[in-house]
């Protein structure tokens, strides 16, 4: 039997049986998880700035009044996230800023997640792609300009095996890093990391995909090394064109959903 509804007073005076609002659940989380987000916020306003370590763990337990093993659990998630990190021979925690491909490899899985598309992953690549390819001919050193060199000689004698794949992906990420800005690199390597395994399907059906891969990265590295930013986004527009148009030929759907790496 259902429970009596209290009457709420109209302001009529008369009582109605309408039911009020229902009140939002009250989140609860476990303690550990408290303590993680606490310690978090600090890294991230910096407070506590990378290469910093924390009190041990007894005394993160007094401050935060809680049981050692809350603290311990924190701790381990925060070091699965890269947050944090134990130098060998020493007991303490250190702060350390994640590294990009372990970010990137927790985006590209949330993408998955997310039922993401290949056109997807294409429309944000033709969005950010050129930009970073310009920037890169903007802010390039010598030291990115022998990067690419050396992953662009490394082609020739990688074009007809599946190597190729894997230095398709590590070309566009020394673009990124030749940006020296750590957002476009953040920004891309995820959507790289969908992209390349991919390439594999499409490049033995599309006798050509090899060739025009070659001359892509060729003429995209000349251009970042005369600085001009104009042929380097044009290029990079080019090249994510003929991505796209290799899936095509190659008859891979564009609405099929991208799996993580």
């Amino acid at each position: 039997m259902s429970a009596a509804r209290a009457p709420v007073v109209r302001k009529s005076g008369r009582p109605s049986t309408r039911p009020a609002a229902p009140f939002a659940p009250i989140r609860v989380e476990p303690a550990y998880r408290k303590v993680a987000a606490a310690l978090l916020e600090r890294i991230t306003d910096r407070t506590i700035n990378a290469g910093e370590r924390l009190p041990g763990e007894i005394e993160l337990a007094r401050q935060f009044g809680v049981h050692r093993g809350t603290v311990r659990e924190a701790l381990r998630e925060l070091e699965s996230n890269g947050v944090l990190k134990r130098e060998r021979g020493s007991k303490l925690m250190m702060v350390t800023r994640p590294a990009r491909a372990a970010v990137a490899a927790g985006v590209s899985r949330a993408l998955a997640l997310h039922d993401v598309s290949f056109h997807d992953v294409w429309e944000a690549l033709t969005a950010l792609e050129p930009p970073i390819a310009a920037a890169a001919a903007r802010a390039r050193q010598a030291q990115d300009l022998a990067k690419l060199d050396e992953i662009v000689a490394r082609l020739e004698q990688d074009l007809e095996t599946p190597a190729a794949m894997q230095q398709a992906g590590e070309f566009f990420r020394a673009i990124g890093e030749a940006t020296h800005n750590g957002a476009f690199m953040l920004a891309h390597e995820p959507m790289v990391e969908l992209l390349v395994p991919s390439l594999g399907a499409m490049i033995d059906k599309v006798p050509q995909a090899r060739r025009r891969i070659g001359e892509a990265q060729r003429k995209l590295f000349a251009a970042i090394r005369e600085r001009s930013a104009t042929q380097a986004s044009e290029w990079m527009a080019k090249h994510i064109r003929d991505f796209r148009r290799g899936f095509e030929i190659a008859g891979i759907a564009l609405e099929r959903r991208v799996t993580s790496p």
